[in-house]
């Protein structure tokens, strides 16, 4: 049996998946998941992720689920095919990119989501964008952008010279905050820009960049 991943090509999480799965160049099923329905809240999907998110990865019999917990797995898993991930072969390099995984989920995406939700989503649901929540996340990304672009200015990527889960992870936020009024807080860091400008034109994420049509005008 080969790999499946529940989940929507517009989701964030499931997106961050996706890359990763791209970037191995693995075989791999998209199983798309039909949130509006409440298919996430039946038995058998609860089965999978007794949360009710997505994604969902399964491997055979092997069921995982939480979007970076699936990348580390397929990463590991496929550590001989395609780039190095997870720098397997160097404790130290290993090292910095999961420290790297952990400013993303702790202190990046707590500061980006909700720009994102009130900037895209909320409209979409007929409501008026929050400028409060906005503008004190605006302050909080900006200090980790800040982080970015000190860190960025001596190395390539994230955790060092070489691309890795700590700059892929990053992937899916950035990409819709750049449709918001609010680019600029990357595109006037130049380190932090030529970065995204750089991870962002890799092959796995424009092939999945594709189907993230949120928040896009019909």
């Amino acid at each position: 049996m080969g790999l499946k991943l529940y989940g929507i090509p517009v989701s964030t999480n499931t997106t961050r998946a996706l890359v990763c799965l791209h970037e191995k160049g693995v075989d791999f099923e998209l199983v798309p998941v039909n949130l509006f329905g409440g298919e996430n809240r039946q038995p058998s999907f609860l089965a999978k992720n007794p949360f009710g998110l997505i994604p969902v990865l399964e491997d055979g019999d092997f069921t995982i689920f939480e979007s970076r917990a699936i990348t580390s797995y397929v990463a590991e898993k496929f550590k001989e095919t395609g780039p190095d991930l997870i720098r397997h072969q160097n404790p130290k390099e290993a090292a910095l990119v999961k420290v790297w995984i952990e400013v993303e989920s702790q202190n990046f995406q707590p500061a980006i989501s909700p720009i994102v939700y009130q900037s895209l989503v909320a409209p979409l649901l007929g409501n008026t964008p929050d400028q409060a929540v906005i503008d004190t996340n605006l302050e909080k990304l900006g200090k980790v952008l800040d982080v970015y672009e000190s860190k960025l200015s001596s190395t390539k990527y994230l955790a060092g010279d070489f691309f890795s889960l700590a700059d892929l992870h990053n992937f899916p936020y950035i990409f819709y905050f750049m449709k918001t009024p609010w680019a600029s807080l990357v595109n006037d860091r130049p380190h932090v820009k030529a970065w995204w400008e750089d991870i962002s034109s890799r092959s796995a994420f424009k092939k999945v960049a594709e189907g993230m049509t949120f928040g896009e005008k019909k």
